[in-house]
């Protein structure tokens, strides 16, 4: 039996690590979530440099980032083969995909084209590189795509089994109750973007049919940092090179070898060349710099070039239609769009755990730099008065984690009533849907009878609702319950001051002017 080297148990231990700590970022009928995937991402160097670069400010959130990037600098480039998962993935893959030769166009400074025009425009506020980080786009592609149609296959598979089974059918509902708490979506929730996410991801695997870890060595702009901060590392292989009598090595390795020198920056410490040297002359040893090959940076050209692209992609990426910024709502606790598009990662976990499935990604609403950060969208769903989960799980802080009762007071925009749709407005038709639905204590939507002339001259009582704007946080759950099809008769709208409301006790008794309730 094949003996399972150190380098792929450690591979398997965080692949397996990685699709708990996912499924378990989903609301599990607790109000918090202790243990998140957003771990991976807190221990993601670029993740740190973009954030570093963009908010300018340190965040102890992101600790096992730095702790990355100072064993790299020792070791080298050890997280690609020992604990990305994207990277497990790409090897479980590797071995069942037959190759047909490198693409020459991918090879060489791509990545690096790639890599600063990222790092640049993060230093101009814009913060992109969640869009081709490795870990972000596996989260998104399962969180979009692969785990809500893997819930909604398996919940109507078994509806189709609970069929088959008669009167025997509740000896499954054990069986199904223990999915349902531990491994099946809370949720069936389809995103925009989903499609692309799993086609990325799909795009990704299939470079594999050509070299393994194509992505890896030619892409990967966590993989390309984390090589340039690996070329003074003092841990390396001997020989640097490949034997003259052998060539085993260039067979076996995933990354470094595309010519007879090892590429210490493609290296990712796997360690396969220990197992099938035949000559047992492979060793990782630690040297002096004196030892060492001379570091290639990249040229003047590649810098100049990438300063270039970096400048110019904030103020091309920025451009929005203001007619859709009114309607373009944050999660709660955001109030500066500035400060969040720098910190923002783009993993989609605030999503995934939405009690109320009302955020979303954005796709042009806020123009190309707001893709994939989370909108919240009322008619779909609300923000649920409790619930704080958004801001437990984002990785950054770019939504705050807050208390509870705090999050309550925190302004997501105001709702405003269309006269022309609203039914008592619009029809002279009794409604209070969302006077009752409104969380408030004392209630942000408040209505009062006033006289209505009908079209026969005669008088009628009608409650006329209206909104307490200084009460109002924005939930949504009020053009999210109105009754009318399509267009709400009450909507909420972005504002500029978000600042936290001042909201009286739970016990508080308010007195309506005009003597409703």
């Amino acid at each position: 039996m094949k003996r399972l080297r150190p380098s792929r148990i450690s591979q398997y231990l965080f692949l397996a690590l990685f699709l708990v700590l996912f499924v378990q970022t989903d609301y599990r009928g607790s109000d918090t979530i202790n243990a998140a995937v957003n771990s991976f991402f807190r221990a993601d160097p670029l993740v740190l440099a973009s954030h570093l670069l963009a908010v300018k400010q340190w965040t102890w959130l992101l600790l096992p980032a730095l702790l990355t990037v100072v064993a790299t600098l020792l070791l080298g480039r050890f997280f690609c083969g020992w604990i990305c998962p994207l990277g497990t993935l790409l090897d479980l893959v590797t071995t069942r995909m037959a190759k047909t030769g490198p693409l020459r166009w991918l090879q060489g400074r791509l990545k690096y084209w790639l890599l600063l025009p990222l790092l640049i425009s993060s230093l101009f506020n814009l913060n992109l590189a969640g869009l081709f980080d490795p870990i972000a786009l596996l989260v998104r592609a399962l969180g979009f795509f692969f785990y809500p149609l893997f819930g909604f296959a398996f919940r109507q598979g078994w509806v189709e089994l609970y069929g088959l089974l008669g009167e025997q059918r509740d000896l499954l509902a054990p069986a199904y109750s223990l999915l349902r708490d531990y491994l099946l979506p809370f949720r069936d929730a389809f995103y925009p973007l989903s499609a692309l996410s799993a086609g990325l991801l799909l795009l990704i695997i299939w470079l594999e049919r050509f070299e393994t870890r194509n992505w890896c060595r030619n892409l990967c702009p966590l993989g390309t940092l984390l090589g340039v901060l690996a070329r003074v590392a003092p841990f390396m292989r001997v020989p640097d090179r490949l034997c003259s009598d052998c060539r085993n090595c260039q067979a076996h390795c995933p990354t470094a070898f595309q010519d007879t020198q090892l590429h210490k920056a493609d290296c990712v410490l796997c360690m396969d060349c220990l197992e099938f040297c035949p000559h047992q002359r492979t060793r990782f040893v630690l040297s002096s710099p004196a030892t060492q090959q001379e570091v290639q940076w990249p040229q003047r050209r590649l810098l100049l070039g990438g300063l270039a692209i970096g400048v110019t992609l904030p103020a091309v990426a920025r451009f929005k239609r203001s007619d859709q910024q009114t309607r373009f709502l944050r999660p709660p606790g955001v109030r500066d769009e500035t400060a969040f598009m720098a910190a923002c990662v783009r993993c989609g976990e605030c999503m995934k755990v939405c009690l109320k499935n009302a955020l979303y990604p954005a796709v042009l609403e806020g123009g190309l730099a707001a893709v994939y950060t989370p909108q919240l969208i009322p008619r779909l769903g609300y923000c649920e008065y409790n619930c704080t989960l958004c801001g437990q799980v984002c990785p950054t802080g770019a939504i705050p984690n807050l208390p509870v009762e705090q999050k309550k007071r925190e302004v997501i925009g105001k709702a405003v009533f269309d006269r022309n749709h609203c039914l008592p407005f619009a029809r002279g038709i009794d409604c209070i849907v969302c006077e009752e639905h409104c969380p408030i204590a004392d209630k942000a939507i408040r209505s009062r009878p006033v006289a209505v002339r009908q079209d026969d001259g005669t008088l009628k009582t009608v409650r006329m609702p209206w909104v307490v704007e200084e009460r109002c946080n924005g939930c949504g759950i009020c053009e999210h319950v109105c009754p009318l099809e399509t267009k709400a008769g009450i909507e909420v709208f972005r504002v500029k001051d978000r600042r936290p409301l001042e909201l009286p006790p739970v016990d508080a008794v308010w007195s309506d002017p005009y003597g409703g309730r």
